[in-house]
């Protein structure tokens, strides 16, 4: 049908020839067309659709055909319209605006479909991602709680707490026996909706989201506590994605086993609070000094601060930052209602006195040895043990004290950055250990653990082979330039002396000597002398054995030294007293004395007069202490890289070390200077107000020629070793009691040399 024009409507009428409109009969139908005609039809029907494309024009119309034609034909009528200029233009708005909308009605269908797709593809991922999680963990069914690890309580000789250590330390506290407000310090700081969550917290998620992409950076958690809680139970500590999705399908897991209260008072019982404390008891003590059960509010406000980072907001190592953090917990507390206005601001004008650890954290290098040791004795533990000690926390606090002064005085001058200290008594048992500078920066312990070259510390056990192959203190060698088998020693003051007692050798530390005596009596003797006397570390048994070259620790050489103090027994050093479990019945019980005696008491006490003598005249007097014999050894590696001194009363052995941890040789910090100062420093406070105890022994050196008199002075040694003055009676022989030994033939040459 042809496009209508503007203002005009166009009704088609139909009309027939009156005959066959009379006679009722329809016009008959035209035979059909041949092939060609339908083709001729065919372009007509394309011409016509090609005029009704083109712009109506008014037509005449045609006069009705005559009755008697028979056609039917078709008339136009066209009929005049009124309407106004503007009909155009809102016709095409109307179609403006229905095009508008169906383009946003298309667009939201479209993201309406593409997001349920979305999710239903992050719903599948998911599934799947949990799925795959879950067969990683154990069969359900296996699940349970682990039971309490069992606690080890290390108490000083007096009975007094050193330290808990283990897994869990502490006492488990139930909700009812902590004061409220810890639990509810702990929820308003780390989990506000505990108490309506289900294991993971949506809310907290997105909150956490919005905060760290704000920051840019991860500023805020969303775990929940029970997720912390299924971690700290289940998981190791590996940061992944698969490990978050077992921690959320715990947490559920947890949630559905427990209630809220016993999911908190585990939480609260097995948290890590910093500084090896486990669980809030613990925190408490190690913080506070009590328990749990008293702590005030702004303690408690203390100890959920540490949950954030405990190493960083501790009260012992950041006061400054505990208290700003503490602040935020007790302002969180207020907002969500546990506390009044009232007792939020006396919390918050609380000051906060952390007690510091034993000796400034020095006792945890004890506790370290201690556990060490704990399964030889009592083997694998399920139930809470308390150790008791021999320690004297008295005495590690100003062994700590000695050792950090001198470091901080000295240590910078001398080069020095590190340092151990142990003492003990005659028996052997450690009444003092110290394995470092500092605990919190390093744990390793230099005291037990550390192997270094001992020098001139290691020359008493040539000497007292010397003295067990015959010789005596009196007993001459030549002070010179020697070569043993291509090995030439020399003295550290590079002189030489001539001949001198072996004393006088020992006293000033001479190299050259100490070679000789080693080569005569064979470096394989001195070192079953030293293993006899507790040295368990390898030895190798060369001439440069006598100048100590052989690596050993502190503890080897404190206690070999205990033997020259109790007589010559020997001893096994040992810090562990008796194991007991809570409820009192005795696991282990040290009992017996050692191995028996290692020396015999004639070279114990030539031994002590030689070792006494190097602290009165010799390389170790500023050791001295006034009213007491003292005796010892100092000890210098090669390039200064370890200064040892090892000294001892009748009542108390010490022994201190000093140096890098990378072996860096020091600016000449030798046994004579930093050691034996630090060692006199505790000795003189350890040993105040104690009735003085001689050393076993009363050997004495005499001059022949006046046999009612003792020598003069041989050497007069420096501060730091140097030769002051050498007295010219430097020969002599012994005077022997009537029982002494006879002392046996000296040996030729190369017999002293190459051994027998």
């Amino acid at each position: 049908m042809a496009r209508k024009r503007q203002g005009e409507r166009i009704e088609p009428k139909f009309s027939t020839s009156k005959a066959a409109t009379r006679s009722g009969k329809a016009p008959a139908k035209r035979p059909a067309k041949p092939r060609a005609a339908a083709k001729a039809a065919s372009s007509k029907s394309k011409a016509a659709a090609s005029r009704a494309k083109a712009p109506a024009r008014k037509v005449p119309a045609k006069r009705p055909a005559s009755a008697s034609s028979g056609k039917t034909t078709f008339r136009r009528k066209v009929t005049r319209r009124t309407t106004r200029r503007t009909t155009g233009r809102t016709t095409g708005r109307g179609t403006a605006r229905r095009g508008f909308l169906g383009v946003i009605g298309r667009t939201v269908r479209g993201v309406v479909y593409w997001s349920v797709v979305a999710t239903i593809i992050v719903v599948a991922g998911i599934a799947g991602l949990v799925g795959y999680s879950w067969s990683k963990l154990p069969p359900s069914a296996e699940w349970a709680l682990p039971d309490r690890p069992a606690n080890v309580r290390i108490v000083s000789a007096d009975g007094r707490l050193i330290t808990n250590r283990a897994d869990t330390v502490g006492q488990t506290l139930s909700l009812e026996e902590m004061p409220a407000y810890l639990p509810e310090a702990v929820i308003a700081i780390e989990d506000r909706r505990f108490r309506y969550h289900f294991g993971i917290d949506p809310i907290g998620l997105v909150r956490a989201f919005a905060e760290n992409f704000s920051a840019g950076r991860i500023v805020q958690g969303g775990s929940t506590l029970t997720q912390q809680l299924a971690k700290n139970l289940f998981l190791t500590p590996e940061r992944s994605f698969e490990r978050k999705i077992q921690e959320v399908i715990l947490a559920v897991w947890l949630e559905a086993s427990l209630s809220k209260d016993e999911i908190l008072e585990l939480y609260l019982n097995r948290v890590y609070l910093g500084a090896g404390a486990y669980g809030v008891d613990a925190a408490a003590r190690r913080y506070f000094g009590k328990s749990a059960r008293d702590v005030s509010l702004a303690e408690a406000a203390t100890l959920a601060a540490l949950l954030k980072a405990p190493s960083r907001y501790s009260p012992i190592a950041n006061p400054k930052g505990a208290e700003e953090r503490a602040q935020l917990v007790i302002a969180a507390m207020h907002e969500q209602g546990y506390i009044t206005d009232r007792e939020a601001s006396l919390a918050m004008s609380q000051e906060i006195r952390a007690v510091r650890d034993v000796a400034g954290g020095s006792g945890r290098y004890v506790a370290d040895w201690v556990m060490d040791q704990l399964p030889s004795y009592v083997g694998a533990l399920d139930t809470d043990v308390v150790v008791e000690t021999s320690i004297d926390l008295r005495m590690q606090s100003l062994a700590a004290s000695a050792l950090n002064k001198t470091l901080a005085e000295d240590g910078e001058a001398r080069g020095v950055s590190q340092g151990a200290f142990i003492a003990m008594d005659p028996s052997g048992a450690v009444k003092a250990l110290i394995g470092g500078r500092d605990y919190a920066k390093s744990q390793f312990n230099r005291a037990i653990n550390a192997h270094r070259q001992p020098g001139s510390s290691f020359k008493p056990f040539v000497y007292l082979a010397a003295l067990e192959a015959g010789m005596v203190p009196e007993t001459v060698r030549i002070d010179e330039p020697v070569s043993i088998n291509g090995w030439k020693p020399e003295n550290y003051t590079r002189k030489y002396l001539g001949p001198v007692t072996l004393m006088s050798a020992l006293s000033h530390s001479l190299n050259t000597v100490s070679a000789q005596l080693a080569a005569e009596v064979g470096p394989r003797r001195v070192a079953e002398v030293a293993r006899r006397l507790g040295v368990v570390s390898p030895l190798l048994a060369t001439p440069s054995i006598a100048l100590g070259t052989s690596e050993v620790t502190l503890l080897e050489m404190t206690g070999a030294f205990a033997a020259f103090a109790n007589g010559g027994e020997g001893v096994i050093p040992h810090v562990i007293d008796r194991i007991r479990t809570s409820g009192g019945e005795v696991l282990y019980e040290r009992q017996g004395s050692g191995p028996g005696r290692m020396i015999d008491p004639y070279y114990v006490a030539m031994m002590n007069a030689m070792l006494q003598d190097v602290v009165v005249r010799g390389t170790g007097k500023r050791a001295a202490l006034p009213g007491w014999q003292v005796a010892g050894k100092t000890g210098t590696s090669q390039d200064f890289r370890d200064a040892w001194f090892i000294g001892y009363t009748g009542a108390l052995v010490a022994g201190v070390w000093f140096g890098n941890d990378d072996s860096k040789p020091t600016k000449k910090a030798s046994g004579g200077n930093v050691p034996a100062i630090t060692w006199q420093r505790f000795m003189s406070a350890a040993l105040d107000g104690k009735q003085p105890v001689p050393l076993p022994g009363t050997y004495h050196f005499r001059d022949p020629n006046n046999p009612g008199g003792l020598t003069a002075p041989i050497v007069t040694i420096g501060d730091d070793g140097e030769v002051l003055t050498v007295v010219p009676e430097t020969t002599g022989s012994i005077v022997r009691p009537a029982s002494a030994r006879p002392a046996e033939p000296r040996k030729g040459f190369f017999r002293r040399l190459f051994g027998d």
